[in-house]
This record gives C-alpha cells, sequence and structure tokens, in this order.
C-alpha cells in the first residue's frame, strides 16, 4: 500500500509529461492520410471486441488484440494506432481484475501502450519501413519486424518495472514462451487481413474478423469445460483419498491440504459448527497447518455464520464486498473469498473457506466443485468416525476403556522391533494386581468389583498420561508399557502408584446387602517390572518375567509391594 501511495503520484506525473505531449509530436512527425473512414470503424469495433474476449492458457488470459492493431498500424500509421492501442487499453483496465488500483493502472498502462507504440513505430520507419505498402515481401518482412521488437519492448518494459519494484522475475519465463508463440500464430492472420482490406475494403474485416469471433468463442467454452472436467476428475481423486483415511483427523487434514492444492489458495478454514456455535477446527495458511486458540462465536457470525443461515455457497471477489461482516479471524491481506456448508444427513455441521490474496480468484465453477469436495469431506468423515468407534471396540476393554490386551500385544512388539532396530534404547513394562479381588467381589458384589476396577483405570490413566501405554491385561490385571524408562526409573514410578492407589479412597455401591448405600473402600496392589534389553529379547519374554517378579517377589511376599525381576 505504501509503495502504491508513492508510485501513483509518479506514475501520473510521467503520463502528464509524456503521453500529451508525445501524442502531438507523433501527429505532427508522421501525420495520418486519413483520420476517421468505415473501414477503420470495423478494425476498431474487431479490436475492442477481441479485448473483450480473451483466451486462457495456463491459467493467464491472452488478448489477441494485435491481429487488429497491426493491420491498423500498416493502413493508417503510428498515430492511429496509438488511439486504437490507448482504446483497447482502457477496455482491458475494466476487464482485467487486478489488486492494483484502477488510479494506478490507467498510467502505467497508457505510458506502457505510448512509449512501445512509438518506440516500435520508430524503430519500423527507420529501418525503411512504409505505411500504406501493397509490395508482400514489404509487408510480411516489416510487419514481422514491427511485431517483433513491440513484443520484445513490451517483456523488457514489465521487466525493468518488476526490477524496480523490487518484484524482479527471469525475464523468459512460460508467459513470455506463449507470448510469442502467440505472436507467430496470429501474425499471418494480421498480414492477412490487412492485404485483404486492401483489395475489397470494408468487407475484410467482416470477413476475416466474425470466423475469427467464432473461433474464440469455441476455445474459450472448451477451455472452460476442460478446466471443469479436469477440475471433477481432481474432486473424484480426493474423493477416493479421503474414503481411505480411517480417522477424522487424518480426513480432516487430507481434505484442506488437497483443496488448498486443488484451488491454489492461500488460507483454508475447517469451522465446526454444534449448539449454535461455530469453532475454528483447522487453520491452514501458506501451505502449513497453523496453531490456532480462538473462542467460539455465535453462529450467525461472520461469512460462515452467512453460509449457514442461507444454507448456500458463496463467493467474493474482492474484500470490500465482504469487510463489513464480523467473521473469525483471519488475515488482513485476504481478498477473495469462498465459503460452503458441510452437510451430512441434510443437517449442517460446519462451514468451509477458502481465501486468496488476489482479488477475484475463484470462479463460480469452483464454487460448485467446492460444493462437490464438501459432500465427499462429509461421507468420509461420518465412515470415519464409524471407522474409529470400530477400532476402538476392538483396542479397548469395554468395562475400563483402557487398551485389551490384543492392542497391548501389538504395541509391545513393535516397541520391542525398535529396540533391537536400535531406534528406541530402554522399554520397562509394569504389571500389576489387586491385592484379594475375590474377597472383594464375594463381600459387596461383582458390580462393586466392576466399579473399583472402573475408578482403578481412571487412576492410572490420569496417572501415566502421554508417558506410556495403560492396558487391562485380564481380570484384575493392568499393564503399564514405559518406553524410554530404565529400570530403576520404573521402580521409581511403580512405587509411587503402589502409595497412591494404596491412600486412594475408591467408592462402591454395595450390591449385596439390601439396602444399597455409599461405601468407601481401599485397596492394595502387587506390582512387578521388568525391562528390555536387559531382561528379555522380545514381547513374550519381558510380559512373563514381570509376572514373576508380581508373584515372587511382591504376592509371596506379603503383598502391597513392588518387585523388580532378577535373574
Amino acid at each position: 500500500m505504501k509503495n502504491s501511495q508513492k508510485r501513483i503520484p509518479l506514475l501520473w506525473s510521467l503520463w502528464a509529461l509524456i503521453v500529451p505531449a508525445g501524442l502531438y509530436i507523433v501527429y505532427a512527425q508522421y501525420p495520418p492520410e486519413v483520420l476517421l473512414d468505415w473501414e477503420l470503424l470495423a478494425f476498431i469495433a474487431f479490436a475492442v471486441l477481441t479485448s473483450l474476449l480473451p483466451l486462457n492458457i495456463n491459467g493467464t488470459p491472452m488478448y489477441l488484440v494485435q491481429w487488429v492493431t497491426i493491420a491498423v498500424f500498416l493502413k493508417y500509421g503510428l498515430f492511429v494506432e496509438i488511439l486504437v492501442s490507448q482504446l483497447t487499453m482502457l477496455i482491458l483496465l475494466f476487464r482485467t481484475r487486478s489488486a492494483s488500483p484502477r488510479t494506478e493502472r490507467f498510467p502505467f498502462n497508457s505510458l506502457m501502450f505510448f512509449v512501445l507504440s512509438a518506440f516500435t513505430g520508430i524503430v519500423f520507419f527507420s529501418v525503411g519501413g512504409e505505411i500504406g505498402s501493397v509490395e508482400f515481401s514489404h509487408i510480411v518482412i516489416y510487419g514481422l519486424l514491427y511485431q517483433l521488437v513491440y513484443l520484445i519492448a513490451n517483456h523488457l518494459y514489465l521487466y525493468v518495472d518488476d526490477v524496480l519494484m523490487k518484484t524482479s522475475k527471469t525475464f523468459i519465463t512460460l508467459d513470455t514462451i506463449w507470448d510469442f508463440l502467440i505472436t507467430l500464430l496470429v501474425f499471418p492472420y494480421a498480414i492477412t487481413l490487412y492485404v485483404l482490406e486492401a483489395s475489397i475494403g470494408i468487407y475484410a474485416p467482416m470477413l476475416l474478423g466474425l470466423p475469427f469471433m467464432v473461433m474464440t468463442v469455441v476455445l474459450r467454452l472448451y477451455n472452460s469445460s476442460e478446466k471443469i472436467n479436469i477440475d471433477l476428475k481432481k474432486a473424484g481423486d480426493i474423493g477416493h483419498q479421503l474414503a481411505d483415511r480411517l480417522t477424522q483427523n487424518e480426513v480432516i487434514d487430507q481434505f484442506v491440504e488437497q483443496v488448498s492444492t486443488m484451488f491454489k489458495t492461500d488460507y483454508a478454514y475447517v469451522i465446526d459448527y454444534r449448539d449454535n456455535q461455530l469453532l475454528v477446527l483447522r487453520m491452514f495458511e501458506d501451505g502449513k497447518f497453523v496453531e490456532m486458540d480462538m473462542p467460539a462465536l455465535p453462529y450467525t457470525k461472520g461469512i460462515a455464520g452467512q453460509a449457514i443461515a442461507y444454507n448456500a455457497p458463496l463467493l467474493y471477489g474482492k474484500k470490500r464486498q465482504w469487510a463489513d461482516l464480523v467473521t473469525v479471524q483471519m488475515r488482513e491481506d485476504i481478498e477473495s473469498i469462498m465459503a460452503t456448508p458441510i452437510s451430512r444427513n441434510n443437517k449442517i455441521e460446519g462451514v468451509l473457506l477458502v481465501g486468496s490474496r488476489k482479488p477475484f480468484a475463484f470462479s463460480e465453477n469452483q464454487l460448485q466443485i467446492m460444493e462437490i469436495l464438501s459432500t465427499y469431506f462429509a461421507v468420509s468423515l461420518e465412515k470415519a468416525g464409524y471407522m474409529e468407534k470400530v477400532i476402538a471396540k476392538s483396542e479397548r476393554c469395554g468395562l475400563t476403556k483402557l487398551y485389551n490386551y490384543r492392542y497391548l500385544d501389538e504395541t509391545l512388539e513393535n516397541s520391542m522391533k525398535e529396540i533391537h532396530a536400535g531406534t528406541l534404547g530402554q522399554l520397562s513394562l509394569i504389571m500389576m494386581d489387586i491385592d484379594h479381588f475375590k474377597s472383594i467381589n464375594d463381600t459387596y458384589g461383582h458390580q462393586s468389583g466392576n466399579e473399583i476396577l472402573i475408578q482403578l483405570a481412571d487412576l492410572l490413566r490420569e496417572a501415566i498420561g502421554d508417558e506410556g501405554t495403560v492396558a487391562r491385561y485380564g481380570g484384575e490385571e493392568f499393564v503399564i508399557l514405559l518406553p524410554h524408562y530404565s529400570k530403576e526409573l520404573a521402580l521409581i514410578l511403580a512405587e509411587n502408584l503402589r502409595k497412591e492407589i494404596a491412600n486412594h479412597a475408591f467408592k462402591i455401591q454395595q450390591s449385596i446387602q439390601n439396602e444399597k448405600q455409599a461405601d468407601e473402600l481401599h485397596i492394595t496392589m502387587s506390582i512387578g517390572v521388568a525391562s528390555a534389553p536387559e531382561d528379555a529379547e522380545d514381547g513374550t519374554g519381558i510380559i512373563r518375567n514381570a509376572d514373576r517378579a508380581l508373584y515372587t517377589g511382591a504376592k509371596q511376599a506379603g503383598r502391597n509391594k513392588v518387585a523388580a525381576y532378577t535373574k
């Protein structure tokens, strides 16, 4: 913005100094024989139509107006060509969407078109080119020279401006190559238009111009349909990839990354809609996920709220179109936005919102594709939720919700593989057994025993946290798997757990006596500890040795003790 504030006055000053005086000098030095006739009006009409119908190549609009301006220059001279070029510049100014304001783009483009036309025309005349020539070889040679000089000067002008603005790019880019190729393809058409006009007059622009316009429209429609087909195929591929994900977090992350890549977004947000509130689940900015700390908002707020309220997708091309909407926190430089509701079973569950720093970065076709992707996303998210429940049931104990023996066995085997591979240095296993648990069941009932198991599981889960894996081994036995723990450290942890459990009051409902009442009960545990690689070479060995320590070193020694396996 600061650069624009300094640049705009400078551009207008240069424009005022060069363009009006330059037009007068060009008119005086190269006066046109004809300033306006019906043929020129026909040329101008087709120049305007060509400016309104660009071809889109690799996402870049290509304006083929030079097939008309070359013919105008060869017939009417430099002054008329400058006027026609300035007219097409005005059309492109309002036709092309850009982040730069028109107050900056007008003087820059007008000055550029004038300088390029004047420079190229002077080169043309200085090497012997003539206006109104009827000699075919002269027309082709000097016409091609004119076109190539104009093209090279154009790219040099833009490159110098990039360097001055410190946005320098390489001089030869893919767009440059396309520009040269299009020029070579259009040039014969321009020469034919000039020669034919010299022969049949006003009918030439109509004879060549109308088919050219029709061809341009057909190519634009074909290009648009091809782009839609490509995007639909990409959307289908993304849907298949989402269907392969087994967890909801994987589905969300994959979806956000794929959508950002497909639509070339700078920002993407997945917003959850629940209990009449909006909560941002994922923020993806400049190709990476960003940690977030955003409070929930009422669902009526912001662009996401609008999408939910109307149950319809939204598309904004400029910030001024949505800036008055109170929305979730977004970057200041966002211009274009697409937002679409995420629905499942006819119920809105969230909103996908993507943004770009470029104005008018998204199209209606892309918004429709994003609606399709949101449907894939909702279905995949629901499937992943079912899969998580199925996996949880297969890996968890139904009573305590701790991991079960199956999961423990797989995790233990994987850990032992890491031990053998050298990627894990130490591994300890704590095996625990409730003392006199049978007498608790006999005295208070099995339901009370289950209540103790549930509360004990909660205590262990909270105490271990992310340090290891807690599992119910079977009955009243529990196992804690501790990667990176030495035997000495595991023994200290086991002793602390033993004391905490012994001092903890477990609440039970007596279920055998006629009158139910809440009681508090204290229990003790016998604990055995074994470690790898010193105590065992495989998973079975470390469990067996921890079990031996539990029974021989703790149970047989009087219970309520911690014992380490010794060879």
